[in-house]
């Protein structure tokens, strides 16, 4: 069972400091490193106009005059950008600016997730320039693509690169950068830029200032014209999740503003199918229904299908996208559902003692694009990485991983090399590559991998901290308006957690289509009802009774639900102890 304590006070200089804040909100600041009064306001009370000077990004004048002269002499751009909910919305921005200065000589190219891959990719590039394009622009990929740019300057065609990714590393710890007339991207060591966690969608939008502040009157656009593609800044930085801190909460603050305005009629018809009221919309919306179903159309088709719902003009074309992407993303939820299925059988049956710490399972019938949100759904049950595979074009398999925070997977994967074709990732999450031949062995060799690098470390169960200790009675309206005052919540700004000890369930029910969510309904001592909510969530999936007339303790946020169109205050279920 974990570990739960409850945040210290904070000390009393920091009190003084804040002392025009209530106690609640002095403690949520402190904790989010806040501790005066100036640092509180510009947190509080983000500034448009303190976003950080686009001409700061190394390359950015560069890139400004190399488009301008491509725009200037007509000649034909391609827009290559990743097809995950970062790539997709930063091609619509600079889809937007050229449709809006008047410019037609461009195309928008997605590639496929599954046949062509992350990035650029060599055969894309022998089509370019085939047919006579002068001027690739990546956005979310690019930085490591060193091979296929040195290919796109030898077809005598211009590359700039927008992206966000870490370069590569030489052997001697020198970055490898691609060859190409501009790299915006912060993350490149020569980059003095103030943020560097930008999203591709974010630095896209950082040209779109500098363009438009060194040409705006070129072509005659209202000043300020670019802040109505902060909708597609929002989706981006939310869905990617980059740290709500700095510029990054400044954009999606001021993003999430223009998305409850946006006139896009394709995100007003995912709206109405998902009963999502637009002037209300929350970074929950993004995360959990509109950036699933924009990452639906690389992971079950064609991921074109995402950037046309974004760019439609069209009623009925906005509306057949809409349904589309809705509909294929409940495909995607129904096989995900499926796979975990079968992985949670196979495993009780090959492992019912558990004795094994690394899951490896596989299937060739398995979609590879769809095993990594198969991972992250096994990850509640299963306390160790995990390693999936598929296989959908060709003779490889290709899988995904997640890890359990005490070993890196991609240390896993070095460890045991020579199994793979190709490997990458981070500590907690990779992918793979792996020949059919070999995957009779990977299972044991992970297993063998992970006992070695584990077997030096000690497990300490963590405790997880909660913001303060509320009672029932504390949770009224006023109480959310003061928590949502330091929203967007996401990385490095979490939602505040709180601790209601010893209280007593009134009544407990399960709803939704198949029973799959949780509510439990609490009583203030007025005798009004206050529910607490966990989607995808079982009453059995808690270690104590929650039967009606139990005591609990019930870790929880507190926030504003609008179901129905009836605001109410609700908790959502963290944890029951």
């Amino acid at each position: 069972m974990q570990k739960y304590t409850v945040r210290k006070d904070i000390p009393k200089e920091i009190q003084n400091n804040l002392k025009k804040y209530s106690e609640l909100t002095k403690k949520l600041l402190f904790y989010r490193e806040i501790k005066t009064a100036e640092e509180a306001e510009n947190f509080l009370n983000p500034v448009y106009e303190n976003n950080n000077d686009p001409f700061l990004i190394l390359g950015m004048d560069i890139a400004v005059e190399r488009i301008f002269n491509a725009i200037k002499n007509n000649e034909k751009i391609l827009i290559y950008s990743d097809y995950d909910a970062d790539g997709i919305p930063g091609a619509v921005i600079l889809h937007d600016l050229f449709k809006k200065i008047g410019y037609e000589n461009f195309e928008n190219y997605i590639p496929h997730r599954v046949l062509e891959g992350f990035g650029l990719n060599e055969s894309a590039i022998d089509d370019f320039a085939s047919r006579k394009i002068e001027l690739i622009i990546t956005i979310d990929c690019g930085t490591a693509n060193i091979k296929e740019a040195e290919k796109i300057k030898k077809y005598g065609m211009d590359l700039i690169v927008i992206d966000h990714h870490l370069p590569n590393i030489s052997e001697n710890n020198i970055e490898i950068l691609p060859e190409c007339v501009s790299l915006l991207n912060p993350k490149q060591s020569k980059c003095k830029y103030p943020e560097k966690n930008l999203c591709a969608a974010g630095i896209t939008f950082k040209f779109v200032q500098g363009f438009l502040q060194k040409n705006v009157e070129k072509y005659g656009i209202k000043d300020g014209w670019e802040k109505w593609l902060l909708d597609m800044v929002a989706i981006a930085t939310i869905s990617d999740m980059v740290p709500l801190t700095n510029e990054n909460r400044i954009l999606a603050y001021y993003g999430l503003k223009v998305l409850r305005k946006t006139p896009r009629l394709g995100l007003q018809k995912l709206f109405s199918i998902l009963k999502i009221e637009q002037k209300n919309l929350t970074e929950d919306d993004i995360g959990f229904m509109i950036s699933p179903r924009i990452n639906a159309a690389s992971r079950m088709g064609v991921p074109e299908d995402a950037f046309k719902l974004l760019t439609a003009t069209d009623e009925e074309e906005a509306d057949k996208y809409a349904r589309h992407l809705d509909k294929i993303n409940n495909e995607r939820k129904g096989i995900v559902a499926e796979i975990v299925k079968e992985i949670k059988k196979y495993w009780n049956e090959f492992d019912p003692e558990k004795k094994r710490k690394v899951l490896v399972v596989g299937n060739p019938e398995w979609k590879p694009s769809l095993l990594g949100l198969v991972a992250n759904t096994l990850m509640d049950d299963h306390k160790g990485p995990i390693y999936l595979w598929g296989r959908e074009e060709g003779k490889n398999l290709k899988g995904s991983c997640r890890g359990d925070g005490c070993v890196s997977v991609v240390e896993m994967m070095r460890e045991s090399s020579d199994l793979f074709d190709e490997y990458g990732g981070h500590s907690a999450s990779g992918g793979f590559t792996v020949n059919f031949e070999k995957i009779d062995v990977l299972a044991d060799n992970l297993e063998m991998s992970y006992q070695k690098m584990v077997v030096d470390s000690i497990s300490i169960e963590e405790e997880i901290c909660v913001d303060e200790k509320l009672s029932i009675d504390d949770v009224n309206m006023k109480l959310v308006d003061e928590i949502n005052l330091l929203s967007p919540f996401g990385i490095d700004n979490l939602k505040p957690v709180f601790m209601f000890q010893n209280i007593e369930v009134y009544e407990t029910k399960v709803f939704g289509k198949k029973n799959e969510h949780l509510k439990i309904d609490l009583k203030n001592s007025k005798g009004n009802i206050i529910s607490a909510i966990g989607f995808f969530t079982k009453p059995e999936d808690f270690e104590i009774s929650i039967e009606k007339g139990e005591k609990i303790n019930l870790i929880a946020n507190i926030e504003k639900s609008h179901f129905r169109n009836r605001p109410e205050v609700r908790l959502r279920i963290v944890d029951i102890i």
